[in-house]
């Protein structure tokens, strides 16, 4: 499935479809069953995502030979914005991202 996906997508690219193959590339689509769930950041690109789906629905189907196959489009507007003000905060927050900076920290002994 993610291969006919990814070909689709490819398709529209040469095409000049950049935004619709942005939209299907942006993540890799999971597969429960016959339903295909696919997750993109915010509203607006849902809406550019279903101006298309009829024509992805019919190349799925035709090329994975399953006629039951849906598409599910979930929003997933996480946005966690930490601003790191202080000193101590900035090192918490590239210590989430990198948990070998508190390593480097004991291994030199340096301070925060």
């Amino acid at each position: 499935m993610l291969l006919q996906w990814n070909k689709y997508a490819q398709r529209l690219g040469d095409k000049g479809h950049k935004i619709m193959e942005s939209l299907l590339l942006i993540s890799d689509p999971k597969l429960e069953g016959t339903t295909i769930i696919h997750e993109l950041p915010n509203d607006g690109s849902k809406i550019d995502f279903e101006t298309e789906l009829s024509g992805l629905l019919g190349y799925l189907k035709g090329h994975l030979h399953n006629h039951n196959i849906i598409i599910k489009v979930i929003v997933n507007e996480v946005l966690e914005n930490k601003f790191a003000f202080t000193a101590l905060d900035k090192y918490n927050r590239l210590n989430e991202i990198n948990p070998n900076l508190e390593l480097l920290r004991k291994t030199f002994d340096l301070d925060i």
